[in-house]
């Protein structure tokens, strides 16, 4: 019988082994640990938020709906009474009187503050390396000014006797404003107060409109002046396009800043003289501490809620509008 070489022999092919399903298993312990450790780094932070912003909120509308006065704050048996205060509110003159007060102090401010930011954001664009960076370090200490101390200082500015104000007026001849009561007058504290939010809301607009301004390609201006428009035809066709969303984030911003301001009005004027600069955030302290009606100040704060939210809705879908228009 010949004997085969295994050397030399042919090799049998071998049979590949089947491949295996491959079998999914679910998390591992320490992968389910990886997952969950982003929320537990943020659970504090949420925990937080919800306390300081969501907790206030809902207690707020709570009272809104019950008979909360002093007696209710220290006894805790308040009673549920629907709208009752409501009604009490959007019946009362003064209250309407207030929210027209509101609205007109809303849109100076939100006029002059995005006119005088806009002016200030292309002033700078235009400035050389130095001038640029001394404006913008000035805005930036202006806008970090606490607002109690602006307030402060704003009073000092106007003070009858002792106020650089009255004494420029005077040395210039207008022997009127010797001596004379700003804040007695309520025109007068009115113009104040809508001066010093304006000088405390410039520095961020014009800022970040500068910040905007700097993202728009030199190449659209270039060919813009090669077709011959001008500054404010540039303006109109190029820049405000392009940083329409900046414009919408800024203008609603300030909606917010400026129907909401309370502290300018309480250290300098607490609403006064009269009512004359009182608006919806005052009248509500007031409501609430002068007669202890927690209850109708409450109201008075979810009703300013509720209009700030309506007329921020109303812009918003208005410029959405506009932007589908133009597409």
């Amino acid at each position: 019988m010949p004997v085969v070489d295994q050397r030399t022999a042919p090799s049998t092919p071998r049979r590949r082994p089947a491949p295996r399903l491959a079998v999914r298993k679910g998390p591992s312990p320490r992968g389910r640990a990886h997952g969950l450790w982003p929320y537990a780094l943020i659970a504090p932070a949420v925990g937080g938020m919800l306390y300081l912003l969501v907790y206030p909120l809902v207690r707020a509308v709570l009272i809104s709906f019950q008979d909360f006065r002093l007696r209710q704050l220290i006894a805790g048996d308040a009673e549920f009474v629907g709208l009752r205060n409501y009604r009490t509110l959007l019946t009362d003159p003064r209250f309407w009187e207030v929210v027209r007060r509101t609205f007109l102090f809303m849109a100076i401010n939100v006029a002059l503050i995005m006119v005088i930011a806009t002016l200030v954001a292309l002033m700078v664009e235009r400035l050389g390396r130095i001038g640029r960076t001394v404006v913008l370090c000035s805005l930036v200490l202006a806008w970090a000014m606490p607002v109690v101390a602006a307030t402060t200082v704003f009073q000092w500015l106007f003070h009858s006797e002792f106020g650089i104000v009255n004494w420029s007026l005077t040395s210039l001849g207008f022997d009127s404003f010797e001596r004379y009561p700003w804040f007695a007058n309520g025109t007068a504290a009115f113009a104040i107060l809508v001066t010093l939010i304006v000088w405390q809301s410039v520095p961020f607009a014009a800022i970040t409109l500068y910040s905007a301004l700097t993202t728009v390609p030199l190449e659209l201006y270039e060919s813009a002046r090669l077709d011959g428009a001008g500054a404010g035809r540039i303006f109109r066709s190029v820049t405000f396009p392009m940083l329409r969303p900046i414009f919408l984030l800024v203008l609603s911003l300030e909606v917010i800043w400026t129907f909401k301001a309370f502290v300018q009005i309480w250290v300098m004027t607490r609403g006064g003289p009269g009512d004359a600069t009182t608006i919806l955030p005052v009248y509500a302290v007031q409501t609430a501490l002068s007669g202890q009606r927690y209850d109708l100040g409450s109201a008075a704060s979810m009703v300013t809620v509720v209009l700030m939210s309506g007329v921020l809705l109303l812009y918003f879908r208005q410029m959405l509008r506009q932007e589908d228009e133009t597409r």
